[in-house]
């Protein structure tokens, strides 16, 4: 080895030196250095692992949060949609009971404007069967049986003659209900008279009674679909059209 110019002995030494260098750092400063770095590793690991967590658990309590939300403006919207349709209800039975008072209202004043014009239109019978009678006795000159005259007019516009109605005789009428419509109010004995002959001769049910002063005198009287017309107007009427 001298001969390549190696001094063994001093290349012992170096191996021992180096050796010893290798235990120094492999014990004192490389296994710290790895302890280190091992423990700075799993810190930042933990970290990691923590903030995931963490970013979990806040996505979690966001979602949780968007849904608390939603289901509070649900219950709002169902809040306010029952509070509306409550209002709404209770704003139709008011307009309801409203419409309701008015109609009985409007119906209870029709009723009473009706009976005041039934009640005037009755006066006017009486008088206009007064100046019928007078006028009649000034025509003829003399005077006349009063009670047969009062006869005469009270057939005319009752069209009740002998207690028969005179529009019923030879024709033939059938319905559930029947409408009679003179000129003036007729007088209970001749309602009573014509409601008689009626649901006899007719088989309706009910009777109503209607004033049209228009028709003059007589009778019209409604049976179902039928329409007997008995009536002066009614009569004149036929009269012009067989003129012509």
């Amino acid at each position: 080895m001298e001969a390549l110019g190696i001094n063994p002995g001093f290349l012992l030494v170096q191996i021992v030196n180096l050796i010893i260098a290798y235990v120094v750092i492999a014990k004192w400063i490389v296994g710290p250095i790895m302890g280190m770095i091992e423990s700075r590793r799993q810190t930042i690991s933990q970290g990691l692992d923590d903030a995931r967590i963490a970013a979990e658990a806040r996505a979690n309590a966001e979602k949780e949060a968007q849904k608390i939300v939603a289901e509070a403006q649900a219950k709002a919207g169902q809040v306010v949609r029952d509070s509306t349709e409550r209002a709404e209800a209770a704003a139709r039975e008011v307009k309801a009971a409203a419409d309701a008072e008015a109609a009985k209202a409007a119906e209870k004043k029709l009723a009473e404007v009706e009976e005041e014009r039934s009640r005037i239109l009755g006066d006017i019978r009486g008088q206009v069967a007064a100046l019928a009678i007078a006028a009649t006795q000034k025509l003829v000159g003399e005077a006349l049986d009063e009670k047969r005259q009062h006869t005469l007019l009270d057939e005319f516009f009752s069209g009740v003659k002998a207690g028969k109605v005179v529009v019923l005789e030879g024709t033939s009428a059938s319905g559930q209900s029947a409408e009679v419509t003179s000129a003036l109010p007729l007088t209970s004995e001749e309602q009573d008279s014509v409601k008689k002959d009626v649901l006899a001769k007719a088989g309706a049910a009910a009777v109503s009674f209607r004033v049209d002063p228009s028709i003059l005198g007589g009778l019209v009287i409604k049976v179902g679909d039928k329409v007997l017309d008995g009536s002066v107007s009614g009569k004149l009427e036929g009269l012009r059209s067989n003129l012509r």
